[in-house]
């Protein structure tokens, strides 16, 4: 089977958010669609263990961010990479508390919008869930929305293993007919990252060229801000 067939689906990127009781929970999706116009309904794919699935199980609402193709590869890495039963993953990120007291991330977004559970389902290692849009509102106007597609092809990011598009990285390779440059290449072991010196690093202004000794000391991963003896050479 050709994996690369998979990434030919279209998918946008967006911060998933809850609360129950005093807890908050949050995570990387993008697996979101619209699925009713009357009313507005979105169907969220969570998996199940997720600390944000259990907590929208007991809140029964959700929200979510629509991210910005500018959007702080920070803020993807903490809530795409980390677990909120350990991490503060809301520390020093902007948001406001929406109609059900549910935070709404304003960072690195161009819209967002609340809702209610009406259902779910459980699809295996996965829950379904179906919410009706109580509220929303745009963050930047004319914002462009961040895609699966350009955090893949340009920010180089790869699905966390819990994403309902994870595919593990050796399939992907195996099905490639790309030849990749004759390049130093280095991979972050939190998400998966490559570095590769022959193309450097654009988003952190590092030139091409720069072998991945000479980098900064105080240089992180793009994607995930793993620092450098999180990486191993290929």
């Amino acid at each position: 089977m050709n994996f690369q067939n998979y990434f030919k689906i279209s998918y946008g990127l967006y911060i998933v958010t809850t609360q129950s009781g005093n807890k908050k929970g949050g995570y990387i999706a993008n697996t979101l669609f619209q699925v009713t116009a009357t009313p507005p309904q979105f169907a969220i794919s969570c998996n199940k263990d997720n600390y944000t699935a259990d907590l929208i199980k007991q809140s029964r609402v959700f929200g979510f961010s629509v991210l910005s193709e500018k959007a702080n590869t920070t803020l993807i890495g903490n809530f795409g990479y980390k677990s909120g039963r350990d991490f503060d993953k809301f520390a020093g990120v902007n948001y406001f508390s929406g109609k059900s007291g549910i935070p709404i991330i304003t960072d690195s977004s161009v819209a967002w919008f609340e809702c209610k559970v009406n259902q779910f389902y459980e699809v295996g290692t996965h829950l379904i869930f179906i919410g009706e849009v109580v509220d929303s509102g745009i963050i930047e106007e004319k914002g462009k929305p961040l895609t699966y597609s350009y955090y893949r092809e340009v920010l180089k990011g790869y699905s966390p293993k819990n994403a309902p598009t994870y595919i593990e990285k050796e399939k992907i390779e195996s099905s490639s007919s790309d030849i990749k440059q004759q390049s130093e290449v280095w991979q972050c072991q939190l998400c998966r990252y490559e570095y590769e010196s022959a193309k450097g690093d654009p988003i952190s202004g590092i030139p091409p060229g720069t072998s991945f000794p000479d980098l900064p000391d105080d240089w992180v991963c793009p994607i995930c801000g793993a620092d450098k003896s999180l990486f191993e050479k290929e």
